[in-house]
């Protein structure tokens, strides 16, 4: 079988079901320095757009940000020049591109912090109100973490944010998701939050993440049809276990797939990509877009979105779209 340019239909564009995500670009290990403020003059931020010119120049009409993809430069959530990274290298790679913006589909998140503790509970800014501690997430060795903010004053002022950084003027944004579910605030509040901006017209459609089926259900009573799409981790090292995409499947949802390739920070069991090295070796590709190839097939409104640090890892990402899987 083979895959082909196939499209679908996703918050109001049609878009190939490969997608770039760029938290690679903005986060630790990101193109030109390891620090918020700290890359070379210029050259990290190029190669950064580099990439993102390139993938569109391949085809990719979905780049997938978030407003927590940022380098913190203080504790303990960095400062207001910091945040929002990925979305500002996003908005520069559209206005700087010959094609056309109208085109694509972008997509941020808005829910969560990154905080230089790595580790324990971190006290979050009181504006926002409500219980201010929350636990911080990490990746193992890394020396930043993620914390939980889904209180609905936050949600609503982040959203503000990002269509500004996304230079969107009046225009709502595409495609917002909930970043994660924060476990100090209701569910429903949260997604309250979510119908609100909507209504408001500050966002087209709604996206949940890191979910499970109650929460797409929960999600799909408050939001409706605003609700367009669901974005869990998905690979050979990661499958769908708890029947997230199967849910997805009977409400005709969008399942987005974060960490396609086994995840830019997580450790990986590479024995689970073995079949795909050799299929790799037999077609004459990366295994990476043999990879890619295959979840296409897995469900017929799978998006991919991998995360490519340079244009040659954007191109063969894309070139998975006309991947022969008959293998």
């Amino acid at each position: 079988m083979g895959v082909g340019m196939d499209t679908i239909e996703l918050a109001g564009k049609r878009i190939p079901r490969i997608g770039t995500g760029t938290m690679a670009l903005a986060i630790e290990g990101r193109p030109g320095g390891d620090r918020a403020g700290g890359d070379r003059p210029g050259e990290g931020r190029d190669a950064a757009i580099d990439a993102l010119h390139a993938a569109l120049d391949a085809g990719v009409r979905y780049l997938d940000t978030a407003w927590s993809y940022y380098l913190p430069s203080r504790p303990p959530f960095g400062a207001p020049e910091d945040f929002g990274y990925g979305e500002r290298l996003t908005a520069e790679a559209l206005a700087t591109w010959d094609g056309w913006r109208d085109q694509v589909l972008v997509a941020t998140k808005t829910g969560f912090l990154r905080t230089l503790d790595a580790d324990g509970t971190v006290t979050l800014p009181e504006e926002g109100g409500g219980p201010l501690e929350r636990p911080v997430y990490s990746a193992p060795g890394s020396r930043y973490g993620w914390a939980p903010d889904g209180r609905p004053s936050t949600i609503a002022r982040d959203a503000r944010q990002s269509a500004r950084r996304l230079g969107l003027g009046d225009d709502p944004i595409d495609l917002l998701y909930s970043h994660g579910s924060d476990p100090a605030v209701p569910y429903a509040d949260q997604m309250g939050a979510f119908r609100t901006l909507v209504d408001q017209g500050i966002v087209r459609y709604v996206g949940i993440s890191r979910v499970s089926v109650a929460q797409i259900d929960a999600a799909r009573g408050i939001l409706g049809d605003a609700l367009v799409a669901v974005q869990n981790q998905f690979s050979p090292s990661h499958p769908d276990t708890e029947g997230t995409m199967d849910r997805c499947r009977e409400l005709g949802l969008a399942f987005v797939a974060f960490s396609p390739l086994g995840g830019f920070l997580d450790p990986v069991d590479a024995r689970a990509y073995d079949r795909f090295r050799e299929a790799g070796t037999r077609l004459g590709c990366s295994y990476q877009r043999a990879v890619l190839a295959w979840e296409l097939t897995q469900y017929d409104r799978l998006v991919a979105i991998p995360s490519a640090r340079n244009p040659h890892e954007a191109c063969d990402s894309f070139a998975a779209t006309e991947l022969d899987v008959s293998w």
